[in-house]
């Protein structure tokens, strides 16, 4: 049987360019595809980040032309590589050479609606030039939700697209891609799919629901989240659109690249280790300490947090118990950036207990990693989250997990139980500061058994959450789509 052909077209991918997790997922699964027989390729932006990087692009000579409005666009077409994968990149300087992805300090780019009008439309036409027809075209996020929709419209008749499906994956429904009714002309798409079942919602275009309407096969990041989307708490208005389309909708839980993030293997920690022998472990954490200037007793565990610092990630809960927690006997350390009441919050809070806790109000891979090897606990108590990939890094790490119910938290996190030993962390369901505590209280409880504890961690680090098994599961959804 021939390899399936399969384009992944993204806003994001490592090592390119990054703002968050679905980075991480379009940087890892060709990789894996690919060794499961797959001839995948990436399509995305050519950004101002990319250009900067060391990446040994070349320009194909190939230029797209595009009617956008009133208006001909064009770009031009570049390729790379990255672990053995061919990446192509769309260059309209106009567009993609910013500072920032798709969102500045201030705000979203007022033109977000036709930088990704001109990169789903682009998309299309450029692997029509390249002459890479691919069985399936699997989409992400609102950024390439118009590509099904061109395709099951404009391009409905092109005989180069007979045989091509889509498959479009929801990283987080709360970010949408709306936009106001008047950018639909930029489009092209004829009138008649500006309706409540095409890519209408309440007067605006919403391109998240495009992709959700015109794909072929919808997924999400885990199996619990696929569920919760469906409800009118986490369906941010959509859960009507993902009900019709239920019976191709599927949950798939995002892997973890085991090659960045284990420690065996571990580049930026000072120390390796394994479940087997776990020294390392204890030299990490003493790095940790140095690395914020902390004074910790070895009786008290150091909990880490690395997260967006918004009201989703559960911080508007968390907040209410500092004052409760930097009380009991624990060190914190905190690195994101988000909500300025949260910089202050914690900036606050290191000036308060500078032995106790500390905080970087930025984003540093490096520390990421030392945080993750370090920690004795790694928190997460979000309000929702579709999969989240801290949780699954810290299990490898030996680094126990306190999370809240919810999306991919649920589905990966077994909270642990002390008469029969069976669970990889601690799990609360009520949304609330008080439940947090007590669950904080409960680890803390099991900390001070050295024993217990050492069973938990080898029980954690043994878990196996690599993207073998979630790539397979996006094989067996191309291959039913080819048939």
């Amino acid at each position: 049987m021939k390899p399936l052909k399969i384009l992944i077209a993204t806003p994001e991918a490592i090592p390119f360019a990054k703002t968050g997790g679905l980075a991480d997922v379009t940087g890892a699964l060709p990789k894996v595809l690919n060794r499961l027989g797959c001839e995948v390729r990436i399509i995305m932006p050519l950004y101002r980040h990319v250009q900067e990087g060391n990446f040994n692009l070349k320009d194909t000579g190939i230029k797209v032309s595009l009617q956008i409005g009133f208006r001909e666009v064009s770009a031009s077409v570049f390729e790379g590589e990255a672990n053995g994968i061919t990446a192509y990149f769309l260059k309209r300087d106009e567009y993609y050479d910013r500072k920032y992805l798709y969102t500045m300090p201030e705000g979203d780019y007022f033109d977000n609606a036709e930088r990704f009008i001109v990169f789903s439309r682009a998309v299309i036409e450029a692997i029509k030039k390249l002459n890479f027809k691919p069985d399936i075209i699997h989409c992400h996020d609102w950024q390439t939700g118009l590509i099904s929709t061109f395709l099951k419209t404009i391009y409905k008749n092109d005989p180069f697209f007979a045989d091509t499906k889509t498959l479009f994956t929801i990283h987080n429904i709360a970010y949408q891609g709306q936009f106001p009714k008047s950018h639909f002309q930029l489009t092209g798409l004829p009138p008649d799919i500006f309706t409540p079942d095409g890519v209408e919602f309440w007067g605006n275009m919403n391109l998240l629901k495009a992709g959700i309407v015109f794909s072929d096969i919808v997924t999400t990041v885990s199996e619990k989240y696929s569920k919760e989307i469906q409800t009118p708490e986490f369906g941010y208005g959509l859960e009507g659109v993902l009900q019709a389309k239920k019976e191709n909708l599927f949950g798939v839980l995002n892997g973890v690249d085991y090659d960045d993030w284990s420690p065996e293997k571990d580049k930026f920690i000072i120390a390796k280790y394994d479940y087997k022998d776990l020294n390392g472990k204890a030299k990490c954490r003493q790095d940790l300490l140095k690395e914020y200037n902390l004074n910790l007793p070895d009786d008290a565990p150091v909990i880490g947090i690395i997260s967006r610092l918004a009201d989703q990630k559960g911080f508007d809960i968390l907040s209410q118990a500092m004052e409760e927690l930097m009380g009991m006997n624990l060190g914190m350390v905190v690195l994101g950036t988000g909500e300025r009441k949260y910089h202050e919050l914690f900036e606050g809070l290191a000036k308060k207990y500078p032995k106790k806790f500390g905080v970087k109000i930025t984003f540093d891979n490096k520390i990421a990693h030392k945080i993750e090897a370090g920690s004795d606990m790694f928190l997460m108590p979000s309000k929702y989250e579709p999969c989240g990939l801290n949780q699954i890094y810290s299990l490898k790490y030996g680094t126990i997990p306190i999370v809240r119910a919810t999306g991919g938290l649920d589905d990966t996190i077994q909270d642990y139980d002390a008469k029969t030993g069976a669970g990889n962390g601690f799990k609360f369901k009520e949304y609330s500061a008080q439940i947090l505590l007590a669950k904080v209280k409960e680890a803390i409880k099991v900390f001070s058994n050295k024993r217990e504890w050492k069973r938990l961690v080898q029980n954690a680090m043994q878990q196996d959450f690599s993207w073998e098994r979630s790539a397979k599961r996006y094989v067996e959804l191309y291959e039913r789509l080819c048939r």
